[in-house]
């Protein structure tokens, strides 16, 4: 039977201090979620030691986890306890409902994503190995797209996890981030889906936010 790769899905963001990206991976992995990407960041300190110091900047770990809604719940839960999440300088994590989301293996979930409001622009994020980020991009503009940023991150999923001398290797990743306008959104994911071949294990994740309002974009 052919499986419906569009779930009813959330992503769960969490921003930690720089060193835990892979540490909140792990607890939440064991509360059901099948991968995560984690890129670097960086966050303000208005502590008057910080600032006597000099140290106004602190190295952050963001991590995306795209799940179905019942395991995000338990993640959520899960990641606040542990980390201690609901207190002050602790961390922060929030969760946003997708409009669509291709990738995600799962053979117990098969309902389709519940679909957000109509919005003028997509924001189309698609999660590959290293250096497959141009050819997303390159697909993406022969089916419309008018530009794209690529970020370096780093992933840990079911279909990748790798180990030497029995510790565990995260392969390097790209998010390559596009917006664009509505009506071109399905035929840029179409064609993304066809050329890197997402919906193929271990292959990359896509998914779609409704963008409210936009500054800059041309075309």
């Amino acid at each position: 039977m052919q499986m419906n790769n569009e779930l009813k899905c959330n992503l769960i963001t969490v921003i930690v201090d720089y060193g835990k990206g892979s540490k909140v991976v792990s607890v939440a992995k064991k509360e059901g979620v099948r991968g995560a990407t984690i890129t670097l960041g960086r966050g303000t300190s208005n502590l008057l030691i910080n600032k006597f110091l000099s140290i106004t900047e602190i190295r952050k770990e963001i991590v995306f986890m795209v799940t179905n809604t019942n395991t995000c719940q338990k993640a959520l839960t899960a990641l606040t306890n542990k980390f201690h999440l609901d207190k002050p300088n602790h961390g922060i994590i929030f969760t946003i409902g997708l409009d669509r989301f291709y990738g995600y293996h799962d053979k117990e979930n098969e309902n389709l994503c519940e679909k957000a409001g109509k919005s003028m622009y997509k924001a189309i994020f698609v999660i590959v190995d290293k250096e497959k980020g141009e050819e997303v991009v390159e697909s993406a503009t022969k089916a419309g797209a008018k530009g794209a940023t690529i970020i370096n991150a780093r992933g840990s999923g079911v279909h990748e996890q790798k180990r030497l001398f029995n510790f565990p290797i995260e392969p390097e990743k790209e998010i390559v981030l596009m917006i664009t306008k509505e009506d071109l959104a399905k035929d840029i994911i179409d064609a993304i889906r066809k050329d890197m071949d997402i919906d193929a294990p271990g292959m990359g994740i896509l998914f779609v936010l409704d963008v409210k309002d936009t500054v800059g974009l041309i075309g």
